[in-house]
């Protein structure tokens, strides 16, 4: 069978259901696992939870989810936010899902670890060890056999970086699919990732889709979202490299 691997969506509507729709082409939609972060920048985050509900998703929470969710940080106002756009998009966020839907995220668990057809897999935001960890094609092999070590599976399934690979590390294989929502590589085109199974032999595939990139910045626009965001998208950027300053993400 084939699995469909999606992550960091960030309430990016249009790519989501493009990326959907190019993995039905590849027979890959009878199972759906989902990296986490739903939310964030994109001008949809109900309707991304609530439609990756209906499917059945696989899912586990993200770290920019949990900052939104996060009753401490909403009642200091998201203060160690230091961007004001960053801190009205967690307000922004909240404030559009209904209360189903944060139910929903509540819900999630971080990590996760399920087999299909034999074969062990561990999912997570971050990294097995911690949520907020970027993982990338240049991580130090020692690093990512200690985290192999840790996860126990055969399979590690990350996100987070929004830089998508596949990795064996000995008998581990990490996959990270990209960013379906939020690429930030300057191609703006979303990114997912299949996994076949046969037999428990694995074939990994990285795949970018293009969507709709116009109507989801216009939909920025009209909920009345920092311009920065919908540059974001049009050009593939995150925040910080759209305005050209240089210094770690928030999100």
């Amino acid at each position: 069978m084939k699995v469909c691997l999606i992550a960091d969506v960030h309430a990016n509507l249009p790519a989501l259901l493009a990326v959907l729709e190019h993995a039905k082409k590849q027979s890959a939609l009878e199972r759906i696992l989902n990296l986490g972060d739903f939310l964030g920048y994109g001008a949809f985050p109900d309707e991304v939870v609530r439609l990756l509900h209906s499917l059945n998703a696989v899912s586990v929470i993200g770290n920019y989810d949990r900052k939104v969710l996060s009753k401490k940080m909403r009642h200091n106002g998201w203060k160690k936010v230091k961007t004001p756009d960053k801190r009205l998009a967690f307000r922004w966020a909240y404030e559009q899902l209904s209360k189903k839907s944060r139910r929903l995220l509540k819900t999630l668990p971080e990590p996760h670890t399920l087999t299909i057809e034999g074969v062990e897999m561990m999912l997570t935001h971050g990294s097995p060890a911690l949520i907020d960890e970027h993982l990338s094609p240049l991580t130090p092999k020692k690093r990512m056999t200690e985290l192999a070590k840790l996860a126990g599976t055969d399979v590690v399934l990350c996100a987070h970086s929004h830089q998508s690979f596949v990795r064996k590390v000995g008998d581990v294989l990490f996959i990270n699919p990209g960013s379906v929502g939020r690429p930030d590589d300057g191609d703006p085109r979303a990114s997912y990732a299949t996994l076949e199974i046969n037999n428990g032999k694995l074939k990994a595939r990285l795949y970018r889709v293009d969507y709709e990139v116009e109507k989801e910045a216009r939909a920025i626009r009209l909920a009345a979202l920092p311009e920065a965001f919908a540059q974001m998208c049009l050009l593939g950027k995150n925040y910080n490299a759209v305005l050209g300053v240089k210094r770690p993400q928030d999100g």
